[in-house]
């Protein structure tokens, strides 16, 4: 009877991720499938963390929490929608995984200081606008939200003037 020889352990598998590693995937899970409903218990299983942990984890790592983090990338992806398409608001909605649209409206107020309709009709249509790198055009439409007391004064917005 031979016996298989056992593979010593690789210097490699003994050294554990850091946790910001887990918490990259969740995030990532958020950027890739943010139209479909997801849960903190499914964003936990992609970290390997239970979900308690995971959201405390996600918002000392990232500032906010998955579910304000998901909100934002929604938001963004349905700014971008309202600037360069000409689908209803309601459409818009539902494609960027909302199912409310007076929700969506709400945040997105709150998150853009306009309406959806009137941020669409403060934006001229794509044949008129100039050519921006859509890395200039993605700093600038990404909302100013922070939950850090400091940022909440009043402060000049050199960004917009």
């Amino acid at each position: 009877m031979t016996v298989a020889p056992t593979r010593e352990p690789t210097r490699r598998s003994l050294i554990p991720l850091p946790p910001a590693r887990h918490l990259l995937r969740a995030k990532d899970l958020i950027d890739a499938r943010y139209p479909e409903p997801l849960e903190v218990p499914t964003l936990a299983r992609a970290a390997h963390l239970s979900p308690a942990h995971f959201s405390r984890e996600f918002r000392r790592a990232f500032g906010e929490t998955p579910h304000q983090y998901l909100l934002t990338r929604r938001l963004e992806r349905a700014a971008a929608l309202l600037r360069n398409t000409d689908h209803s608001v309601a459409d818009i909605c539902l494609a960027v995984g909302l199912i409310s649209v007076g929700s969506f409206t709400t945040s997105f107020s709150r998150t853009f200081g306009l309406s959806p309709t009137t941020y669409r009709a403060a934006h001229p249509p794509a044949l008129v606008r100039a050519r921006i790198p859509t890395c200039i055009q993605l700093a600038w439409a990404r909302p100013q939200s922070s939950s850090f007391r400091e940022d909440r004064r009043a402060q000049p917005d050199y960004r917009r003037n």
